[in-house]
Formats: structure tokens, sequence, C-alpha cells
């Protein structure tokens, strides 16, 4: 095992599930551009607050006006991120040390790297492009992605041993994750499109199963730059779309790691974990649902990206967990 790099491991992990819920709590409580400039806020290390600096701020910015409620969230955001980016670096410092040499974290620590300075890059656009949709989910799925590689970091330098029982359903696995991932994917197109609410009824949507739905206009990724998309612009029929796609992902996400989780239940040594996964499945539905059914409250909402995160946890250890270790 290695210790301290497992450790740094592990933190980092922490800190980048806290940047994800943290991120959509301000993308949630539409604080994405709570500051309009990158990396300071209207000029500043931190946000203005003396009357004089918010005076000063609006008159630099008169198209957006400083609102101290929105700018200390997105502070907060962009500094916890940077820590992260400082893990990261002391990472790959530690894994030249001579007991690493040979452990494969090198090459993975320096993609790691990589990852999170072109995740920087879409926090910034993100800002200066003004919420436009494609950097606002690629920014979602780079945040998941760089979990996913210190995740993965921190499972291979501990030292839990590959599990027989789940490397004989490693395909299932494998394609759980598949699933969970383009799920992720939707999920994080809902929410930059500002789709969630689309359907405000469950199980049907606007009374029907299957809607009127612009699936074309809908999924068309490339948008013109440059317009302001904070609360969407997008007409209903293709948000609609976009809507019961999410809804019909989940349906065959549950399917899927549904059946995952029966085949660990029924064998002894993966019981444990068949009820963790079991759980928070069930747990990211019924938040889904409630999602729908109660207007999209915030703490609910927060709560379904955080545990669609834990999911993910869940499923690199069960891969971690199936992966034969060389010799």
């Amino acid at each position: 095992m290695h210790t301290l790099f497992h450790r740094l491991a592990v933190i980092a992990s922490i800190i980048a599930f806290c940047v994800i819920v943290l991120g959509a709590f301000v993308r949630l409580s539409d604080a994405g551009l709570g500051c309009p400039d990158w990396p300071g806020c209207y000029g500043h290390l931190s946000w203005p607050i003396e009357a004089h600096a918010v005076e000063k701020a609006n008159l630099a910015f008169p198209e957006r006006p400083v609102e101290s409620h929105k700018a200390w969230k997105e502070m907060v955001h962009r500094y916890l991120a940077g820590s992260l980016v400082i893990l990261v670096l002391v990472l790959n410092f530690i894994s030249w040390r001579p007991e690493n040499r040979r452990a494969g974290f090198r090459l993975l620590s320096a993609i790691l790297l990589a990852l999170i300075l072109f995740q920087a890059a879409l926090g910034m656009w993100t800002v200066t492009l003004k919420l436009w949709p494609i950097v606002v989910m690629g920014h979602l799925m780079g945040g998941l992605a760089t979990f996913s590689m210190l995740l993965w970091l921190a499972y291979r330098s501990g030292s839990a041993a590959p599990n027989r029982s789940l490397m004989q359903i490693r395909p299932l696995i494998i394609t759980g994750l598949l699933a969970l991932v383009i799920q992720l994917a939707l999920g994080g197109w809902t929410s930059a499109t500002y789709s969630a609410l689309a359907c405000p009824d469950f199980p049907t949507c606007h009374g029907v199963m299957w809607p009127d739905a612009n699936f074309t206009e809908g999924f068309a990724l490339w948008r013109e730059i440059g317009v302001d998309y904070e609360g969407g612009v997008l007409d209903l029929p293709s948000r609609i779309a976009i809507h019961i796609t999410h809804r019909t992902g989940a349906l065959l996400v549950f399917i899927i790691l549904g059946w995952l989780t029966f085949k660990m239940l029924r064998n002894f040594q993966t019981q444990s974990a068949g009820y963790v996964l079991g759980t928070l499945l069930v747990a990211q539905i019924t938040l889904g649902i409630l999602n729908i059914l109660l207007y999209l409250p915030l703490p609910n909402a927060v709560a379904h990206n955080g545990v669609g995160a834990l999911l993910l946890a869940m499923m690199i250890w069960l891969l971690h967990r199936s992966t034969p270790r060389k010799a």
C-alpha cells in the first residue's frame, strides 16, 4: 500500500466530491454568473462587499449588478476547486517517488493534472461564454471525470484485493458504469438547458405518456456564442425532448443497476456492496421523482447531484474490485 499517496488521493477525492456538490448548488441557485469575470469577482480576489466597492463594480459591469448572495457562492466554489488543483500537483510530485515508480501512478497523475487544468478552462468559459450549454455540461462531466480518476488512484493505491465474485460479473459492472455515465451526461444537459421542469407531472408529461417533443432542436449541441443562456433559450417542445430522454435513461439505468444489485445480493461475498448500491439507486430515483413533484426544491436538486456522484463512486469501486491485479 502506498500510504502517503493513498491518503492524499482520498482527501482529493473528498474535496472533488464537495466541488461537484457545491457546483450543483451554485448552478441550481442561479449563481453561475454571480461573478461576471474570471478568475476574480468584479475585479476583486473575493467579491465586493463595501458600499463603495459595490458601486464601482456596478459601474464596471452595468449589465450585471452585484448580487452578493450569488457572488460568494461562485467564489467559494472557485477557491475550493483551486485547492483541488494544488492537491493534484502534489500527487504528481509524489508519484515520482521511488516506491511509486512501478505502481502506474505517474501516467494517471499526469493525465489527471491535464484534465483538471482543462476543467479550470471550462470553468472560465462557463462565465465568459455566459452559461453556453455545451460548456456547462462539459464542466460538469469534467468534474465527474476528475472525481473518477482520483477515486481510481485512491482505490488502486489502497490494500483491497480483487473480489473473485465481482470478477465473475465484471461485464455487467462495466455495462452499468457506461449506462450511468451516459445518464449523468443527460442529466448535465437537462440542467444546462433548464429542462428539469419541462414536464411538471409524473409519470406522465403534461398529462400524456409521450408529448410533442423536438429532439432535433433539443439535442443541437452547438449553439450561437455570445447569447446569455441563463434561464435557457429553448422552446417547450425542445426542453420536453431533453426531459423525457433523461427519464427514459433513468429507467434503463434502474433496470441495469437493479439487475446488478440483485446479482450481488444473491452472493454472500458481495451482499454488503449490493445493499449499498441498491440504497443509492433507490435514493437517486426517489430524488429525481421528487424534483418533479415538488417543483425542483434546491436541497432536493443538490442532493440528486450528490447521490449521482456517489453512485459513480460506487460503480468505480466495483470496477476496481473486479479488475485483476498484475503481479
